[in-house]
C-alpha cells in the first residue's frame, strides 16, 4: 500500500477501517467438569472451548489456569424451614470453606427475616468458623433470599477483583422478599458474580404464590445466565458432598482468552460451550476485562 497516492479523506477512512478490524482480547472464567462424575477437569486447551457472542463464533486464543483471587459470598438458609437441617448445613459450610482455602475472602450471609452478615469477607478460618457457628434456625422466620441476592450483588459490584462468586445453600421454603425476578437478575448481572446454588427440594417449592414464582425464576435463570451452576438434592445429608464438588469446580477454573472485533455495541449474549464429549462447562466474562 502506498499512502502518498491516497487523498487525506481516503487515508482517514482507511485507517478507521483498519482500527475497527483489529480484535480486542476478552477474558472468560470457565469451569469444566465430567458429566457423569462431576469431577473437575483441568488442563484444557484452546480446542476444548467454543465461544459465541450473539450467535457469532469467536476465536479462542489462549487458555491458562485461573489464578486471580475469587471472593465468595455464601448465602445460607437459617430460616425456620431449615431447622431440621442446620447440622448438615454447618457441616457442609465447614467442609466447603476449607476446600476453597486460599481462593479468596469468604463472607457468610444469613437470609432469615432479612439479609444479615454473619461473617464479613475474610481469609481467616477462625473468623469464618465463627460465622458458621452463628448459623441456627430463627424461630418464626421466613427467607429473604431475593433481598440477599440484591444486597450482596451491590456489594460485590464495588469490589475490584476480576472474578467473584455467589454461593447459595438453601432449602426451598416460603420467600418473604417481594422483589420481581427481573430486578434481581439485573442486580446479579451488574454485580458480575457467578451464581452457584445448592438447593434442598421440599414441598414449599411447589407454591404458586408470586413470591415463590419470582424465587423459582431466579434460582433457575440466575445460575445459567451468570455462568454458574445449580444442584438439587433430596436430602440435606447430601449438602456436604455437593458443596465439596462445587469447591473443586471453583478451584479448577480456566482463564479463556478470545478475540472480539472492535465494535460500537457490546454483545447481548456471550456463550461458552465444551467441544469435548462428556465435558460440561460454565463460565462468565471477567469483570473489568483487563488482560493481565
Amino acid at each position: 500500500m502506498t499512502l502518498r497516492l491516497l487523498s487525506g479523506g481516503a487515508l482517514v477512512l482507511l485507517l478507521s477501517v483498519a482500527v475497527f478490524a483489529q480484535a480486542n482480547e476478552r477474558v472468560l472464567y470457565v469451569s469444566a467438569w465430567d458429566q457423569k462424575t462431576r469431577a473437575p477437569i483441568t488442563g484444557l486447551g484452546v480446542d476444548a472451548f467454543s465461544v459465541q457472542e450473539d450467535g457469532t463464533r469467536r476465536e479462542v486464543l489462549r487458555v491458562t489456569p485461573a489464578s486471580s483471587p475469587m471472593p465468595i459470598a455464601i448465602l445460607v438458609d437459617n430460616s425456620q424451614a431449615a431447622r431440621n437441617h442446620i447440622t448438615e448445613i454447618r457441616r457442609a459450610l465447614t467442609s466447603f470453606v476449607r476446600a476453597v482455602d486460599n481462593l479468596g475472602p469468604i463472607s457468610i450471609i444469613g437470609i432469615a427475616d432479612r439479609p444479615t452478615i454473619l461473617t464479613d469477607y475474610s481469609t481467616d478460618l477462625k473468623q469464618i468458623d465463627a460465622g458458621i457457628g452463628k448459623v441456627f434456625a430463627m424461630p418464626g422466620s421466613g427467607a429473604t433470599l431475593l433481598d440477599a441476592i440484591v444486597e450482596v450483588s451491590k456489594g460485590l459490584a464495588r469490589r475490584e477483583e476480576d472474578r467473584v462468586a455467589m454461593v447459595m445453600l438453601t432449602t426451598e421454603n416460603v420467600e418473604f422478599s417481594t422483589r420481581h425476578y427481573q430486578d434481581v437478575l439485573e442486580e446479579l448481572r451488574k454485580g458480575g458474580a457467578q451464581m452457584h446454588a445448592v438447593i434442598l427440594n421440599t414441598p414449599a417449592g411447589t407454591s404458586l404464590s408470586d413470591e415463590a414464582r419470582n424465587r423459582a425464576s431466579v434460582l433457575d435463570r440466575g445460575p445459567r445466565e451468570s455462568g454458574g451452576t445449580r444442584t438439587d438434592v433430596l436430602a440435606s445429608q447430601a449438602f456436604q458432598t455437593k458443596m465439596l464438588e462445587l469447591a473443586a469446580i471453583l478451584k479448577s477454573q480456566h482463564r479463556v482468552i478470545y478475540a472480539r472485533p472492535q465494535q460500537l455495541i457490546p454483545p447481548q449474549k456471550i456463550e461458552v460451550e465444551s467441544t469435548k464429549p462428556g465435558v460440561e462447562v460454565s463460565g462468565a466474562p471477567a469483570r473489568g476485562q483487563a488482560v493481565r
